[in-house]
């Protein structure tokens, strides 16, 4: 009996995937919007297990987000191979929120995956979600959705396509519109294949929520005309709620040594009888099978996503599971971590001030778009519990530090130590709320009694967050309960919302005195997979 690959297979706020296949080894790069470092590539040799293994925009020289609006940043890298280098081009969205879209496209190669990567390369702003198709004559094209501002217009115009020329890293020429989309609308997420004297384009449509779709055209021509597929969509979960796998959209294929076709999409998990995804949206995999018209098909001829789906006959290729502790008594952060917009310079934090701890020194608020300080890791599990051991003295109320469970500068519950002139060190959680501040305490705050160290713990139970807090990491106190998890969500954010809810640690101080916290270490802790 063939083994089984579970959806979603890159669990938690990994959406728009691309996928490769370089000999064996299969490398899948996801969005990260306004995190850093950028773009997320997994690996895996058998397409059932994967291993986060690195992230190529790891400079300041090759991202500073600085000041990008929420949802803003990376869209929808393409990752490609040809002739023995990688190539990633992807798009930093810098304005949304207009009816205009400002958006940079830019393209990074490296020799090994691993990289390093060059330094970005600007290519063109028609539009977001590029992608570059390697012909077999050589040449290579640049393929991007052009956005149309005027009034009276779909604001997803089509599909344009444009040489572009490695040796002087530019287009040429003038960029063709070869597909205007079907009836679905919001053409976007465009890739090219070839095969059987066929040129596929499979495209994302009906936008990025619940009536998300794949299609798939083909043309014997590169420039068009393109013919839709007869059974377009390829696959949607529009229409059915009842699926475990909504929102499912934004394709790419890959082909095995063994002639075998796979696609991985995005996908979301509603809470159970909701339409909240806290999870964000997530990378499923489908397999394919091509018949005697020259169409692809999923394999259950259906065109609805599938929680199993057959694995490749290849031998099984396991990771080892990183440790849910993590001591902090490596010269490095764990590749888990993510920072707000820009990474955290060395006078923010420092792993080797106190060893064995994380030191972060106080940073903008979590409102700030452009100098907080936050070293947090996704939310990939309906259910976990999150620990760290806090050493923080302030000496202001303006000075604070703690473990915050966040979405983006508009929503987050944060539950830190803080100064209060009458009663000294104490706890309070702040939420906020689409922008509004509550205080789920009523304003009080529970006094530490100048305790110089605490406990804290997030456990996340589908809808609902609790805090709790400790002086020996036994003996655990309620902080807080019953606050509202499902406002980390896209769906709950009254912006843009694209991204997930991450859970980690956070220091502020709106003094500008920067005063440090330490951190003895954080647990992440799953209770369901």
């Amino acid at each position: 009996m063939s083994r089984m690959i579970q959806n979603p297979i890159l669990k938690g706020f990994n959406p728009d995937p691309s996928i490769i296949r370089v000999n064996k080894d299969y490398y899948i790069a996801t969005s990260t919007f306004d995190w850093f470092p950028g773009v997320q590539i997994h690996h895996s040799r058998d397409l059932v297990n994967w291993r986060l293994l690195t992230r190529p925009l790891d400079r300041l020289s090759q991202l500073d987000l600085r000041g990008i609006p929420n949802s803003g940043g990376i869209w929808a890298p393409c990752l490609t191979y040809h002739d023995d280098i990688f190539y990633l081009c992807y798009t930093i969205v810098q304005q949304l929120n207009g009816v205009t879209k400002d958006a940079p496209n830019y393209l990074v190669t490296a020799k090994s995956i691993t990289g390093p990567w060059s330094e970005p390369v600007f290519i063109n702003s028609s539009g977001f979600d590029p992608s570059l198709y390697h012909a077999e004559d050589g040449r290579k094209w640049w393929l991007n959705m052009v956005w149309d501002h005027r009034p009276g217009k779909h604001p997803f115009y089509g599909i344009h396509l444009q040489e572009y020329l490695p040796d002087e890293k530019r287009l040429t020429g003038q960029p063709e519109l070869i597909f205007k989309g079907t009836e679905l609308g919001c053409t976007e997420g465009p890739h090219i294949y070839r095969r059987n004297g066929y040129y596929y384009l499979v495209t994302a449509e009906g936008g990025t929520k619940y009536e998300h779709a794949v299609t798939v055209a083909r043309s014997r021509s590169l420039t068009g005309p393109y013919e839709v597929h007869p059974g377009n969509p390829l696959l949607t979960a529009w229409g059915d709620r009842s699926l475990p796998l909504a929102k499912t959209g934004h394709a790419d294929l890959v082909e095995t040594e063994e002639g075998d076709w796979y696609m991985v999409y995005l996908c979301a998990r509603p809470l159970p009888g909701r339409d909240e995804c806290i999870l964000g949206r997530e990378t499923a995999i489908q397999r394919l099978l091509w018949k005697d018209d020259d169409w692809p098909y999923l394999e259950a001829n259906d065109n609805r996503p599938q929680l199993h789906v057959r694995a490749p006959n290849v031998p099984e290729h396991p990771f080892t599971s990183p440790p849910a502790r993590d001591d902090f008594d490596r010269p490095e952060l764990n590749i888990h971590y993510q920072f707000p917009r820009t990474p955290l310079a060395s006078d923010q934090m420092s792993l080797a001030e106190r060893p064995g701890h994380l030191r972060l020194r106080g940073g903008q608020s979590l409102e700030s778009r452009f100098g907080q300080v936050m070293v947090v890791r996704r939310q990939q599990a309906f259910r976990y519990q999150a620990t760290t051991k806090l050493e923080f003295e302030p000496d202001s109320f303006q000075q604070m530090a703690g473990l915050v469970c966040y979405y983006s500068t508009r929503l987050y519950h944060f539950c830190y130590m803080t100064h209060d002139e009458r009663a000294g060190t104490c706890l309070y959680i702040q939420t906020l709320d689409n922008g509004e501040v509550q205080w789920p305490m009523n304003t009080a705050f529970i006094p530490l009694n100048n305790a110089k160290s605490v406990f804290l713990r997030a456990q996340m139970d589908y809808d609902r967050l609790a805090f709790f807090y400790s002086f020996n990491g036994q003996n655990w106190r309620r902080v807080a309960d019953d606050l509202d998890s499902s406002i980390l969500s896209d769906d709950y954010a009254t912006e843009w919302g694209f991204t997930g809810a991450f859970v980690g640690l956070a220091c502020l101080d709106l003094s500008g005195q920067r005063k440090h916290a330490d951190f003895d270490f954080f647990e992440y802790l799953e209770h369901e997979l």
